[in-house]
């Protein structure tokens, strides 16, 4: 009686991540691996294999399943089907490894400019049925949508974090101002005025699987409507292999404006400031050297 009682009373989060498997899929399981973190690959009966990642931060499975939808919708770049998720578990396909190349690299950017181009209703949209209140990492995003790309970016991408460094004691109220006077500028500096585009958000290397099929395939996004140039900006900060031929696909499918390579720093503001929120003083010391630079340009 005990153990039913037990049972009856068990939650969702209680479940594990091979019966969030087969709730989703509708499979038995026959065998679960662990993986890195929050991450298990679980294996169905007849041998596929899923992803099952744990989630414990509210709507943050939510958001990161609406954002893989909605890239997924443009029919651009290869990204995981998602099979279901809930408030603590989401199941995805499994990326059959690959490896990189020249060719994959420079597919990944013709594209990644297809993704972009697909378009988004506002700066700071989030994706259809997702959150305003999402994530990137770990770390609280909010997507709210603005009329400009300028005062958007500064309001909502990088003044939050710059608050948050100072109330953590990571960034000095003086070094404070720095940031305040590029969002003062960004008008001036941000370049042409572009549409919306359909960001993956959190575009860094590790978040691109080089896949089996030769494609590139993206994961855990932080999607939502943004410029182009910041997806691009975060594989430059945390490099990604063959960048010279990702660069020359994008710019074969869709050029980037003049003055691109001036604004990278200024689009790794984002990155650099939540790293500094999640991980401390040391891409503090990097936001900084961004911030300085993009005000001397």
């Amino acid at each position: 009686m005990e153990f039913c009682r037990r049972g009856a009373a068990m939650t969702e989060a209680d479940q594990g991540p091979g019966a969030a498997a087969a709730r989703f899929t509708g499979r038995p399981v026959t065998g679960e691996r662990p993986g890195s973190g929050a991450l298990t690959e679980v294996v169905l009966d007849g041998g596929r294999v899923v992803m099952v990642k744990r989630g414990d931060e509210p709507g943050s499975l939510r958001a990161e399943a609406a954002g893989l939808r909605w890239l997924a919708d443009a029919g651009a770049v290869r990204v995981p089907a998602v099979h279901g998720h809930d408030e603590h578990w989401l199941v995805t396909d499994r990326v059959r490894p690959g490896r990189s190349g020249a060719e994959a690299a420079a597919r990944f950017g013709r594209e990644l400019a297809s993704l972009h181009a697909a378009g988004a209703p506002a700066f700071g949209a989030p994706p259809p049925g997702g959150p305003e209140d999402a994530y990137i990492g770990l770390a609280p995003m909010r997507n709210v949508a603005g009329e400009d790309w300028p005062s958007w970016y500064g309001e909502h991408r990088v003044l939050p974090y710059v608050r948050r460094a100072v109330d953590d004691g990571t960034l000095r109220s003086t070094e404070a101002t720095l940031f305040e006077r590029v969002c003062e500028r960004l008008p001036e500096l941000a370049g042409p005025a572009e549409p919306p585009a359909r960001l993956h958000g959190d575009l860094w290397n590790g978040n691109v699987l080089w896949g089996a099929d030769g494609h590139a395939w993206l994961i855990d996004p932080a999607a939502h409507g943004g410029h182009r140039e910041t997806d691009l900006a975060m594989l430059h900060l945390f490099g990604c292999p063959h960048l010279d031929r990702v660069l020359a696909g994008y710019q074969e499918a869709a050029p980037l404006a003049d003055g691109w390579r001036d604004r990278i720093g200024l689009h790794q503001l984002f990155p650099l400031l939540v790293h500094t929120v999640l991980f401390g003083g040391g891409y503090a010391g990097q936001a900084l050297a961004s911030a300085r630079a993009a005000l001397a340009a």
